[in-house]
């Protein structure tokens, strides 16, 4: 069904350890139970490329149906096993599009598929053609291309896209009071936002320099479903880059203490006791440059 047998022979990965669930009586996988790893990995494969599933397709105009899956089986998971999950982009024909994907114990290749979708009119199901977006996407994915760029500039360039993302993240998802969320430092704040290849923003942060000669960086967000696949740290090295080039001796931001962790793995370092902003729990955070 398949030629490609190694690991090398893949660039996406989706890591999962086997559930007591998902074994039968012979305390082997349940044969079904590998069709749905192979859909799990589907979806953060869309995650890989940058693009919000739900969101791009209605601006591609279509959606994905499964024609077809084949699936093949060489040797059984076992209760507890560690699992990834490859996928890889073989074909985009002019409506269909080929993704063959293999099961990994470590080296040892245990389950291989086929998955055939076909891009169609949502509201009729019929075929359409791929958009040449989206062909043009999994060809430079598979190629090992970057799914994203930050650009940086002022609110008059980017403020549309980096405060639709601002108001979905801090005021729709987080609650935050609309009258919060803006000040009059955006007017003169560096911006930097991440864009997907349809020109989707899907980060964004803002870089302020304060009268003590310390650059901050605040109101950094990322698209919820994307979150984790290194867009915000993209933005943040971006702003981080500027405020060196001019001189600054640090940065300090106020992090969500939900996101402390992922700032610490940065070289972020708490100043200070925790407080409260907009009714989130914060603390200040430094790194220097």
């Amino acid at each position: 069904m398949t030629e490609l047998r190694h690991r090398g022979d893949f660039r996406f990965f989706h890591r999962l350890r086997v559930r007591w669930a998902e074994v039968d009586m012979q305390k082997i996988v349940f044969n079904a139970h590998y069709l749905m790893y192979f859909d799990t990995a589907m979806a953060d494969y869309w995650r890989a490329l940058a693009l919000p599933y739900e969101e791009s397709m209605a601006s591609l105009g279509g959606d994905l149906y499964v024609k077809k899956a084949t699936i093949e089986f060489n040797a059984s998971a076992r209760m507890d096993d560690v699992l990834d999950v490859a996928m890889k982009c073989v074909r985009v024909g002019t409506s269909s599009i080929v993704f063959h994907g293999g099961l990994f114990r470590g080296d040892d290749l245990l389950v291989t598929c086929e998955l055939i979708y076909v891009f169609a009119d949502p509201a009729t199901q019929t075929s359409r053609p791929v958009p040449d977006e989206l062909r043009a996407i999994f060809a430079a994915y598979e190629a090992g291309e970057p799914m994203a760029t930050v650009e940086t500039g002022d609110w008059q360039k980017l403020g549309s896209g980096a405060g639709g993302l601002r108001r979905a993240v801090f005021v729709k998802e987080q609650r935050i009071p609309d009258e919060l969320e803006w000040d009059e430092h955006d007017a003169t704040a560096l911006h930097a936002v991440s864009r997907n290849r349809l020109g989707r923003v899907i980060g964004t942060a803002r870089l302020i320099r304060e009268s003590t000669g310390l650059a901050r960086i605040g109101r950094m967000a990322v698209e919820r479903t994307l979150r984790g696949g290194g867009h915000g740290e993209s933005v943040l090295r971006a702003l981080e880059a500027v405020a060196g080039a001019r001189g600054d001796g640090a940065v300090t931001l106020h992090a969500q203490r939900s996101a402390e962790s992922f700032y610490r793995r940065l070289g972020y370092a708490p100043q200070g006791e925790p407080f409260e902003e907009a009714g989130i729990a914060h603390i200040e955070m430094r790194r220097p440059l």
